[in-house]
């Protein structure tokens, strides 16, 4: 996906499990974050980044969305045990990161395996692509992105 591109709708449960639309939110940006497992080290420093900036992002309009390959029941234990604010999608099956095409090799302690690229995309109020943040570093993500949408 490239910026300018119209984000194809989807639908995915939130740790309540409520179903969440992507046009459900036209109108505001939407900030769609993907991270490889929650409560995991930099997994719980970018969603508590986002978490610390939430009133920030909340009161220039912004939606907040973050997902990952965990359940429903793992994303709602992750949101209570950090107090996450805003939706944490489940994508178990992963339709939408298969969708993103996010699933990439990594190494984890020097073997090859295949995970969630922790991507970032910025939508537009139109639900068009304004901006991919790729290989993030969790650290000053929150930043960076609020960076990008007061510019």
């Amino acid at each position: 996906m490239q910026p300018g591109d119209l984000v194809e709708d989807f639908t995915l449960p939130d740790q309540d499990g409520n179903s969440i639309t992507l046009s459900s939110f036209a109108g505001s940006p939407v900030v769609l974050f993907f991270y490889p497992r929650a409560d995991t080290p930099g997994c719980t420093i970018e969603a508590c980044g986002f978490r610390d900036h939430f009133a920030k992002l909340k009161k220039a309009g912004v939606v907040v969305l973050g997902i990952s390959r965990d359940t429903v029941a793992k994303q709602k234990k992750f949101a209570t045990k950090y107090d996450i604010q805003y939706p944490l999608l489940a994508d178990a099956e992963m339709e939408l990161i298969k969708r993103f095409d996010l699933l990439k090799e990594k190494k984890m302690y020097g073997k090859p395996v295949t995970g969630v690229a922790r991507t970032t995309y910025l939508i537009g109020p139109d639900q068009k692509l304004i901006h991919v943040f790729e290989n993030v570093k969790p650290e000053g993500h929150a930043e960076e992105v609020l960076a990008l949408l007061s510019k």
